[in-house]
Order: structure tokens, then sequence, then C-alpha cells
């Protein structure tokens, strides 16, 4: 039974070994351990505050993304209104510029036909007027040939004036 009970000497040495042991790693080891375990501390609490920063930042930068994005939507938008309406207004002026086109086109077209008529009424005129005097001269020539029938005419003509 020994083991369970161990005897004043050996309790004496163990006891004096333990602090010699624990002098010479309080004198050489502690420190040194501490220190390492103090640094090792920062270096933690620096990477923890480093990676919340880092975090913080990644917010912010989300943030300043999803506002660049919704800038870049409206900002879309915003053209795609302008093109559109820039559209519009091009269809509209060119729709004018048709109309005033075909209204300019027929405005030409009938003074045209209205100078083409005339021209062709005033031929008409010309041609009857030609051919009825080419009848009344055949008429006359014919009627007027001997005398009598002259002097009979000039009568009528003088009846007819003194009606008038």
């Amino acid at each position: 039974m020994n083991l369970v009970t161990p005897e004043l000497g050996l309790l004496f040495w163990q006891t004096l070994i333990f602090l010699t042991v624990l002098f010479i790693l309080g004198k050489y080891a502690w420190k040194p351990i501490v220190k390492a375990l103090e640094e090792r501390e920062h270096v933690i609490e620096d990477a923890l505050g480093a990676a919340e920063k880092a975090k913080e930042e990644m917010k912010k930068l989300q943030a300043d993304n999803e506002k660049l994005i919704q800038q870049a939507r409206l900002e879309r938008e915003k053209i795609m209104k302008e093109a559109q309406t820039t559209a519009n207004i091009i269809v509209a002026e060119a729709k004018d510029k048709a109309t005033e086109e075909a209204e300019r086109i027929v405005h030409n077209a009938k003074a045209l036909i209205e100078t083409e008529k005339n021209a062709a009424l005033a031929e008409v005129r010309n041609t009857a007027a030609n051919l009825s005097l080419q009848i009344a001269e055949k008429l006359l020539k014919r009627n007027l040939s001997n005398d009598e029938s002259q002097r009979a005419l000039v009568n009528e003509y003088i009846r007819e004036a003194k009606l008038n």
C-alpha cells in the first residue's frame, strides 16, 4: 500500500521538484508563453476587427452597388422614355411632312389639271370658232354668189338691227 499512502520523504522531494520546476517555468518560460498568448489574443482581436470592418465595408459596397444599379435602371428608363418621345416626334414630323407633300402634290396636280383644262377649252373654242368661220364662209359664198341673195341678206340684217 505504499502507492496509496506516500511517505514523507517522497512528498518532500516531489514538492521540492515541483516548486523548482514551477520556479524555472515562472522565471524563463511563463512570461514568453503568456506574452505569446497575449500576442496571439491581439492578433485574433485584430483579425476579428479587420473581419468586422471588411464585413461593414462589404455591406457599404453592396448598398452602393444597389444604389448604382437603381440609378442605372432609372437612367435606362429615362433614356428609353426620351428615345420613345423622340421616335414619336420623328414619326409625327414625318407624317406632317408626308401630309404637306401630298397636299402640295395634289395642289400642283389640281393646278396643272386646271391649266390643261383651260388650254383644252381654249383650243376647243378656237377650233369651234375656226370651224364656225369656215362653215359660215362656205355658206356665205354659196348663198351670196348672186346679187339678189346678197340684197335679201342685207335687208334681213337691217330689219333685225332696227328691232334690237
